[in-house]
């Protein structure tokens, strides 16, 4: 049995987006992995942005990690994830009556997003009897890995947050917390961190994703309404699979002439701006969307924000920071405490410490949902995945 890991930690130095404890988060769980999992560090693959010594976490860099990740994985291989950094969510920009949801993405140190979409790809890629777990220490992250089954998330909330607490409402493993989890809740029982830390969101809010892509590009016309074709001109071939989805309908429908006489539609949406700026770039280089026409696209609800209503996906696990709709906390401590770090990946790291890493997957998101609590935090984090994977171990 094979133990791969992809770590990745985003901190935008010197950025509006700034964080500080991304990195820490990484360098933390990769020595929980050789430590407590017996991970090999060779086949551990990390990216961070603080250090040059390292793999930048950029879009294309991300993906292609990822990506080889499953590649060269086996059946019975052990496959985890854990990403530290911003999310957003994007809303819908087609102007389509029935798009109107979001993508839920994560957002690389260089603004190249990848949406839930296109981390739901690379999961439907993972060979059978291959697992992969994917811990998102990010905001928004209740649904990155699309069309997961939500096991503990948004709909567990108030009477049924109680009932874990109280070790109720989850049969047996909801007596072993009640009876044997004390010892991790007395820990943090004296101690609210939350108040005595300094807070960031990992939200990247998009207005501030909008003025970045402002200074990286010199374009002042960039709005919320056109973030996707902005990152396809930004980004072009190394844009995500969803972005390019995105571009190839709007290019069709451009080439077509369709949609921006009745006022609907994708041109519709972005009307005469979208219209003079794919004709300007059309008229300058002639490939300019070449990396989009050459993606396969089934329909245009391809483009379209927000799940898809896929089939469940067997392989993949997914422990969130925080609920779709919610922030997580990145967490400065004062200076007599320790370095900065997400608030999820500190709540695991002191899980695994206490259970010396005997611990489920459900067992693990209830006691973090409950130290986080007692700790000041107010996010939930929460888990996605197929019911067989729900009692099985953390990791291996």
């Amino acid at each position: 049995m094979g133990k791969k890991a992809v770590l990745i930690g985003c901190n935008y130095t010197g950025t509006k987006a700034e964080l500080k404890g991304c990195s820490n988060d990484v360098k933390k769980m990769q020595r929980c992995l050789i430590d407590r999992y017996g991970f090999s560090e060779g086949d551990i693959k990390i990216l961070i942005d603080t250090d040059d010594s390292y793999t930048q976490p950029t879009g294309r860099n991300i993906r292609n990690a990822l990506a080889l990740l499953i590649k060269s994985a086996e059946t019975g291989d052990v496959l985890f994830v854990h990403y530290s950094g911003h999310g957003t969510r994007l809303p819908a920009e087609t102007g389509e009556e029935d798009d109107t949801g979001y993508d839920e993405c994560i957002v690389p140190c260089d603004m190249n997003l990848i949406t839930d979409d296109d981390i739901r790809e690379l999961v439907d890629k993972v060979p059978k009897g291959c697992r992969i777990t994917f811990v998102s220490d990010s905001c928004h992250s209740g649904g990155l890995i699309d069309d997961a089954k939500e096991q503990i998330g948004e709909s567990c909330k108030d009477d049924c947050e109680d009932k874990e607490e109280n070790g109720s409402g989850l049969g047996f493993v909801g007596t072993i917390i009640q009876k044997t989890g004390d010892a991790l809740q007395s820990a943090f029982s004296h101690d609210n961190i939350a108040e005595d830390s300094t807070l960031t969101n990992r939200s990247l809010p998009l207005d501030t994703l909008v003025d970045i892509l402002k200074q990286k590009t010199g374009n002042h016309n960039i709005n919320v309404g056109n973030v996707r074709p902005t990152l396809f001109d930004v980004f072009g071939e190394d844009s995500t699979p969803k972005i390019k989805k995105f571009m190839k309908v709007l290019m069709d429908t451009f080439k077509g002439g369709t949609g921006a006489e009745d006022g609907g539609g994708f041109l519709g949406k972005i009307g005469v701006l979208a219209q003079d700026f794919l004709k300007e770039k059309f008229e300058n280089n002639a490939d300019y969307g070449k990396p989009a026409m050459e993606t396969e696209v089934g329909g245009k609800q391809d483009a379209y924000a927000g799940s898809k209503k896929n089939k469940l996906p067997e392989n993949g696990i997914l422990i969130s920071g925080c609920q779709s709709d919610q922030t997580s906390a990145d967490a400065t401590p004062s200076a007599d405490r320790a370095e900065p770090f997400g608030a999820l990946s500190h709540a695991i790291q002191m899980i695994i410490q206490e259970t010396d890493g005997k611990v489920s997957n459900r067992e693990l998101v209830v006691k973090a949902r409950n130290s986080l609590k007692k700790q000041g935090f107010k996010q939930r984090p929460g888990l996605y995945c197929d019911d067989k994977h729900v009692d099985s171990p953390f990791i291996c």
